[in-house]
């Protein structure tokens, strides 16, 4: 065997487990779940009828569907914010700022914070009656704050703050790495051309961390679609519908009315709602993206 051939063979051998495991924990998953999808199948049932596009049908006429698709639109509008803001948060902290380790910690600290423990946080922060944000808003003359959770009108806004809190940090922590890595003499270069420092980072530092806000931006939908541990901790999908985003209406109609055929097929429509997104973004990085 030649020495291109077990250097082959080595590569595949280390990938070999993380193939196997996306193949069964995975693919095989996926393509039951597709055929499922085809079924009235329900966990109380032993035996299931198929029922062709029958689940699609019904899906397409839930208003619950509607309002799912509504509010996930509306939480993902908190990735492009959280990402911006982590883009001006890294500029300031890789300069020489007074306790700089200190205050990457303090960022980076809520994503690795237990998910209940900031849902249950959050809850007493968005409080309606006694809650600090409302009491702080009363002071500055706002007699009738937000409901937030308490109505159906704005909890999803105050989920969205509370992922742009909660992502902020891992933003920034890719963020500072790519800035690390831009040549200091291109940024001189521009200064010494007369560019102004905001001049410098529109046209010299954001072009050149480019991709790294490509790979936030579609890692960062892909998450936040996929995510419903907050919302469920929080308001459990209410008040009434108020606050269903489709990956807990997948959850709410597989594991707690137990119809699995009608949620592999809401499965199915967020699969090709994320890949949709996904080839969005793909094909607009050539216009903006810069290698």
């Amino acid at each position: 065997m030649s020495w291109v051939k077990k250097q082959q063979l080595t590569g595949y051998l280390f990938v070999a487990p993380n193939i196997i495991g996306i193949f069964i924990f995975f693919f095989i998953p996926a393509l039951f779940s597709l055929f499922i999808s085809f079924t009235n199948w329900k966990f109380t049932q032993k035996t299931a009828d198929f029922v062709g596009l029958g689940n699609f049908a019904r899906l397409f006429h839930d208003d619950v569907f509607y309002t799912a698709l509504k509010n996930t639109v509306i939480f993902l509008l908190s990735v492009p914010v959280s990402v911006g803001l982590a883009f001006l948060v890294a500029l300031a902290l890789n300069n020489q700022v007074f306790m700089k380790n200190g205050l990457r910690a303090m960022y980076f600290l809520p994503y690795i914070t237990n998910g209940v423990a900031v849902a249950f946080v959050w809850m007493l922060l968005f409080d309606a009656k006694s809650g600090p944000i409302n009491q702080f808003l009363r002071s500055i003359g706002i007699t009738d704050p937000p409901g937030w959770f308490s109505t159906t009108t704005s909890p999803m806004y105050a989920f969205d703050l509370i992922w742009i809190w909660l992502m902020l940090g891992y933003n920034m922590i890719i963020y500072m790495a790519a800035l690390q890595e831009i040549p200091k003499e291109l940024v001189e270069a521009a200064k010494m051309d007369g560019a102004k420092r905001w001049q410098s980072v529109i046209h010299v530092t954001f072009p050149l961390v480019s991709p790294t806000t490509f790979f936030l931006l579609i890692t960062g939908f892909v998450v936040t679609i996929k995510s419903f541990g907050l919302v469920e901790s929080v308001t459990h999908g209410g008040p009434g519908t108020s606050t269903h985003i489709l990956s807990l209406f997948v959850y709410k109609t597989a594991f707690r009315y137990y119809e699995m055929g009608y949620a592999s097929t809401i499965s199915m429509v967020l699969l090709a709602f994320i890949l949709l997104i996904s080839l969005l973004q793909w094909y607009g990085q050539k216009k903006w993206v810069h290698y």
